[in-house]
């Protein structure tokens, strides 16, 4: 349960990394929330270290987004729930030849990047429509902004989509005062970096990185003033800019380029796509 007189932020991925650091954002802005990830002992430790920094009320709900059923499930829990922001933050990232990817995998990626955000979107706005209030973060990335991607070709279409998706539904929010924000972070230290094993990419290791702490910082300032963009960092700014207005060959070469490893350029297939 959370109190009635706290606005409540519903926070998917939100046991680690960005999701985590998001989550004790909007609790130190004095909202409750609601973590769900699929690891049901991170989500208890999580929800236990912001409760004792904050006082915020958490409630976890431990669920695989990349299953349909889980996605119902969760509607069902939080039936009686009123979501004053949801944040899509929950992710999986997949590196290699788009010919040696795993099937199983890449449908998963699909499914909890494009299909699972666009759903809890759908589900979660028209309440806020509703009420006249209400704001959605969706977490996409920095190469959102290219026109495709390299080794990374599912991954950076899937959040092209979210940045797309969450331009498109601004535009038509506006006039409600609901809005949607598209959070699109370049590098940074996280364990989404790490486990999809791709910090000895050119993009990890060349670019600076932005801290998660300062990612969500920026993140919730935007969502409440109800931007639709916001890309931490100023380079990544430039890069973003680069890529959606550079001609598509070259923004492909440079994408191309930034992708490959520095200690094992011959490791391409990494099949670690693992939810954020």
């Amino acid at each position: 349960m959370t109190t009635k007189d706290r606005p409540v932020a519903l926070i998917t991925g939100g046991s680690r990394g960005i999701g985590l650091e998001l989550a004790r954002e909007f609790a130190r802005h004095d909202h409750d929330l609601v973590l769900v990830a699929r690891d049901e002992h991170d989500l208890k430790q999580a929800a236990t270290g912001i409760e004792d920094e904050t006082g915020a009320r958490v409630t976890t709900h431990a669920l695989d987004l990349t299953q349909d059923a889980a996605v119902d499930e969760l509607f069902k829990q939080l039936a009686m729930t009123r979501v004053d922001v949801l944040v899509n933050n929950a992710g999986i990232g997949d590196y290699g030849p788009f010919a040696e990817s795993d099937p199983e995998r890449l449908m998963a990626m699909l499914q909890l990047n494009m299909l699972s955000l666009t759903r809890l979107t759908h589900h979660f706005l028209q309440p806020m429509v509703e009420r006249g209030s209400g704001r959605v973060l969706n977490v996409a990335s920095q190469v959102g902004y290219f026109a495709g991607g390299p080794n990374w070709i599912a991954y950076v279409a899937s959040k092209a989509y979210v940045l797309s998706f969450t331009r498109g539904l601004a535009a038509e929010l506006r006039g409600t005062n609901v809005t949607a924000t598209a959070l699109s972070p370049g590098a940074s230290t996280t364990n989404f970096v790490t486990d999809a094993r791709v910090a000895d990419t050119r993009t990890y290791r060349w670019l600076p990185r932005v801290s998660i702490r300062r990612v969500a910082s920026v993140a919730y300032r935007a969502t409440m003033a109800g931007h639709t963009t916001m890309i931490p960092g100023g380079i990544n700014k430039v890069l973003a800019f680069l890529g959606e207005l550079q001609p598509r060959g070259i923004a492909m070469a440079v994408f191309a380029f930034l992708s490959r490893r520095t200690s094992n350029p011959d490791l391409q297939r990494t099949n670690a796509g693992v939810p954020r």
